[in-house]
């Protein structure tokens, strides 16, 4: 109980100093942070249009971030989410496109499974080099997110190109599109926030009550002690990478089905390294991600209103990086202390021997 409380308070505690120390820099440019934070506030949340817009922008970050966090949970640094996530939706949209004839109860899940299948194989290779190279994942995935913008600009310039102006693919099939939940004007919220927040609560139950979940969180938390206990740790590092992929790869489907219904060259946007920060401030817990991207959706969404009293949009980027800041800070100072807990135990340990 008091580890769950301590989990949730040290990211409250780092977001409301971060909107402090925010608030002098608005203070210092001679704005009002409180208005401003009001503004942000209201630009967020103080309509329907603006609640339909943070909700849209929460809804990728939540599987962004579900895919890093989980690869922490793993013990691998799975920096690759925004090439899985451009690959999923690549290879969705090279389907969605071609099969219009299929109903929508076939269409929708068939399309999410191609992409989630796509995400998951492009982690694979990663987690297949580590475990059987020692490759390190942040190169093979910084390699593959390169090979994935190149292919996705080939393959919307040549192959799936449509129309002229920004590169892009056709439309997706109707039968393909993700129901629409609300409408304001030409805003939708599609069903792909109810997926993502799905996928958070299976990802929950997946590492806390399964023998699969219990065995890669072991390999995370000490492969030695994991492999000695019959735990494959080469078996586990690959599928935390794949299933870490497949959450990538549905982030890019739900925008794909849900907001864009065709694939762009530049349709991540840096989502995926925003999973990153998200998977930190959720302390890399399924439900804890859930409110850090809703936070940094929130954030992005009221910036643009903050513009309007003259406050800039690139505050939220000094909160955020606050935040990230204190979060890790945390994390260095509790490995900082357990080192030294284990240190000084050893020394009483051996001062016992020496007088025994």
């Amino acid at each position: 109980m008091k580890k769950a409380l301590e989990s949730i308070a040290v990211p409250v505690i780092a977001v409301l100093i971060a909107l402090l120390i925010s608030g002098f820099i608005i203070l210092a440019i001679g704005k009002n942070p409180i208005k401003a934070y009001g503004v942000l506030l209201h630009g967020a949340f103080g309509n329907k249009q603006a609640i339909i817009d943070t909700l849209i922008k929460t809804t990728p970050l939540i599987l962004t971030g579900l895919a890093v966090g989980f690869g922490f949970r793993a013990g691998v640094f799975n920096i690759g989410a925004e090439g899985q996530m451009a690959m999923g939706a690549l290879m969705a949209a090279t389907f969605a496109s071609n099969f219009g004839g299929l109903p929508p109860a076939v269409a929708i899940p068939l399309t999410i499974l191609i992409g989630m299948g796509a995400g998951a194989g492009w982690a694979a290779i990663a987690g297949y080099l580590k475990a059987k190279t020692g490759a390190h994942e942040v190169v093979t995935t910084i390699m593959l997110n390169w090979i994935t913008t190149y292919l996705a600009s080939f393959m919307v310039t040549g192959p799936l190109a449509t129309g002229s102006g920004t590169p892009k693919s056709p439309e997706i099939a109707q039968s393909a599109q993700l129901p629409v939940l609300m409408r304001v004007g030409a805003m939708e919220l599609s069903a792909g926030i109810l997926i993502s927040i799905a996928a958070a609560v299976f990802m929950y139950v997946f590492l806390n009550k399964t023998t699969t979940g219990y065995e890669i969180k072991a390999v995370g938390f000490n492969p030695y002690a994991a492999e000695y206990g019959g735990i494959s740790v080469a078996k586990n590092v690959v599928l935390a990478m794949a299933i870490s992929g497949a959450l990538a790869g549905l982030a890019g489907v739900t925008e794909l089905m849900g907001v864009h219904h065709r694939f762009l060259g530049e349709l991540s946007g840096g989502k995926g390294f925003d999973g990153i920060s998200i998977a930190l401030i959720g302390q890399n817990n399924p439900i804890g991600i859930i409110f850090a991207a809703l936070l940094i959706g929130a954030l992005r969404t009221g910036s643009n209103e903050m513009q309007f009293m003259g406050v800039s949009k690139y505050i939220v980027i000094i909160v955020q990086g606050i935040v990230i800041f204190l979060v890790a800070a945390d994390r260095i100072v509790k490995a900082i202390y357990a080192r030294k807990k284990v240190n000084y135990l050893r020394l009483k340990s051996r001062a016992s021997k020496s007088l025994s």
